[in-house]
């Protein structure tokens, strides 16, 4: 694949779709980054008040992929699909890291969950809606941003993180 970085960066007059394309995987493998190379303590460490980790960020980061191109841009049926981890009892659940993941299966499992998120986009033309619970009926482009911006924002938590742990800061455009 060509680096996610280098497609943002300098594929300035690309089409629509190339672009958020382009800008959706450099925060993907940003926020891999972050994960990456890290102990499994530290990827389970709270720094903050909040439920947030380096790990728990990716491993949220996997159910939301999940949900906005399987759930609401394919419209796969619930039976078909894992039960979301969280409930109004356990709201942080899917920030948890439970003790049989890794740092190893969390990177895994997210880079799998990413590649069904392109393979559903691909299927569609950013037009296609899908029928948000909340939303109602949102637009593959729509989902695109969204996504563009909760990965974004997210990276911008672990980079906190990740300097916190280690002092390793970047990349970032």
């Amino acid at each position: 694949m060509t680096d996610p970085l280098e497609l943002a960066v300098h594929n300035t007059t690309a089409d629509e779709r190339a672009m958020l394309e382009a800008f959706l995987d450099n925060y993907r493998a940003i926020a891999v980054s972050k994960l990456s190379g890290v102990s499994e303590a530290d990827a389970r460490r709270r720094l903050v008040p909040s439920a947030t980790t380096l790990g728990g960020l990716l491993k949220h980061l996997r159910w939301v992929e999940l949900n906005w191109f399987q759930r609401v841009v394919a419209a796969v049926p619930e039976d078909e699909l894992p039960p979301p981890p969280w409930s109004d009892a356990d709201p942080d659940a899917d920030f948890r890291i439970e003790d049989d993941e890794t740092v190893e299966s969390i990177i895994a499992e997210y880079d799998a969950e990413c590649a069904r998120s392109r393979k559903v986009a691909r299927a569609h033309e950013l037009a296609h809606t899908g029928t948000h619970r909340v939303l109602g009926d949102v637009s593959l482009r729509w989902v695109y941003l969204h996504l563009i911006e909760e990965t974004a924002r997210h990276c911008g938590h672990a980079d906190i993180l990740r300097e916190q742990l280690d002092g390793t800061v970047g990349p970032e455009i």
